[in-house]
């Protein structure tokens, strides 16, 4: 059994925990998040406790179970705490800026790229850094990847889209005789 579901997972104050047909409701400060529990895993909500247990000992219903305490455990904190992911868009003439409800980012192609910001998303950009923030770590993850995929840091200038605190391995270009 997973190390992370032999202990209950203590419900913080000012976060509604409710189970009904599979499906997790987390309410919180910031917002309402909903997963879906896999059937072969057991969740039990009590006296401000969510204890998590398999209904069965196969592999992959151990597996599910860590996975899932990790997701009831993420959906507690984004519930009170926003997450952030901030990225850093580096290059002669290489801008993000937030229009309305898309980004548009200008990454040396021939075109601006459009990206549409889901709504329980807010992104903010301010002077090549774009910051990320959200209550569902998933979506925040997803969309700082999706734009960090566009133009993704080359080793020899630097130029690209990084995360903060990313380290990019700088290769030494080619040497004049």
């Amino acid at each position: 059994m997973s190390r992370l579901a032999k202990k209950p997972i203590l419900v913080p104050e000012k976060v509604e925990v409710n189970l009904s047909g599979g499906t997790l409701t987390v309410k919180g400060p910031l917002g309402t998040l909903t997963r879906k529990i896999s059937p072969v895993i057991s969740v039990v909500i009590k006296d401000g406790t969510i204890v998590v247990s398999p209904k069965d000992e196969v592999l992959t219903t151990r597996q599910l179970l860590g996975t899932t305490v990790a997701h009831i455990k993420n959906m507690l904190a984004g519930s009170r705490e926003a997450f952030v992911k901030k990225l850093i868009v580096e290059g002669i003439g290489f801008k993000a800026e937030v229009k309305g409800a898309e980004i548009v980012l200008s990454l040396g192609f021939s075109h601006q790229i459009k990206l549409a910001i889901p709504k329980d998303l807010k992104v903010v950009s301010e002077k090549g850094i774009v910051s990320i923030s959200g209550s569902d770590i998933e979506a925040v993850g997803a969309l700082a990847a999706k734009i960090r995929s566009l133009k993704k840091p080359e080793p020899y200038k630097g130029k690209g889209i990084r995360y903060d605190g990313e380290v990019i391995r700088r290769k030494q270009g080619k040497k004049t005789t």
